[in-house]
């Protein structure tokens, strides 16, 4: 992949925060905020934002497909784009809509490119804190232009991470209720995959554990830990890949933790 897509990507995120994301922030109207499914909203930022970016998208490489979070809400038939063998775009424009349409932090922009049906490169762009986080399969993470690798493991008292316990099945709520006093500090989360992503990267914390994995939350952000040192596993072990229509994901900052963690809030 050459290098100006990435920067390409990167710019066209950041151009999308400022001309149509950002100008609605705290302004919207009730009118301009819907429901796709109960508790699931969906803000006119989310649509224009992802108009552009798809647009965009196609244009960068020319004959490539997107799959986008608010097209799908439409036309489910788009996820089986995700094994197709061409170069597939996955689209969050707004990563935590529910915060952005309570004018209140975190959200943020996330792009992965699948190729051949495996991520490639991803981007997940916070424009509040003005951080970017950008990676290529085989080349590693980069966050706001550095180099990055996921902070070093701790010792599992000290552990500190987010589990996003209200989708968890009773049973699994239960033993991670139960093994929270193993580990350091459970945090209840940001409602915002994405932030969750970069806080493994900045060190804010080393886990974070979710039930629902919709592609375009979790497909840029699993790539940029991976390629900074991390794991992103489904709870039996088995690697993640946004095509696979399953529950459950713990992402972690290494092996050790990866396993740590599991050990401690999910038992054998």
């Amino acid at each position: 992949m050459a290098d100006h897509l990435l920067a390409d990507v990167d710019t066209l995120l950041r151009e999308t925060a400022a001309d149509v994301v950002l100008p609605l922030f705290r302004r919207l109207d009730d009118a301009d905020v819907t429901e796709k499914a109960p508790g699931d909203l969906v803000t006119i930022a989310d649509q224009r934002a992802e108009e552009r970016i798809s647009a965009e998208l196609r244009r960068l490489l020319p004959g490539s497909l997107v799959v986008g979070e608010e097209a799908v809400a439409e036309d489910g038939s788009l996820l089986r784009h995700l094994r197709d063998g061409g170069d597939v775009w996955v689209v969050d424009p707004v990563d935590g809509t529910g915060n952005f349409a309570a004018g209140r932090r975190p959200f943020a922009l996330m792009v992965a490119l699948l190729r051949a049906g495996e991520p490639t490169a991803s981007w997940v762009f916070d424009p509040l804190a003005a951080t970017m986080a950008v990676a290529r399969a085989g080349a590693g993470t980069r966050l706001d232009g550095r180099p990055v690798r996921a902070a070093a493991a701790v010792a599992p008292g000290r552990l500190r991470g987010t589990a996003m316990v209200q989708y968890l099945p009773q049973a699994t709520r239960d033993r991670v209720a139960a093994g929270e006093g193993r580990i350091g500090e459970l945090l209840p989360g940001q409602h915002c995959a994405g932030r969750e992503y970069l806080d493994l990267l900045t060190g804010a914390q080393q886990f974070v554990m979710f039930w629902r994995t919709l592609p375009w939350d979790h497909a840029p952000g699993a790539l940029l830990v991976r390629e900074a040192g991390g794991v992103a596993r489904r709870f039996d072990g088995t690697e993640y890949h946004p095509a696979d229509d399953g529950r459950g994901l713990l992402v972690a900052v290494d092996e050790q933790t990866w396993h740590e963690v599991r050990a401690a809030l999910l038992g054998d």
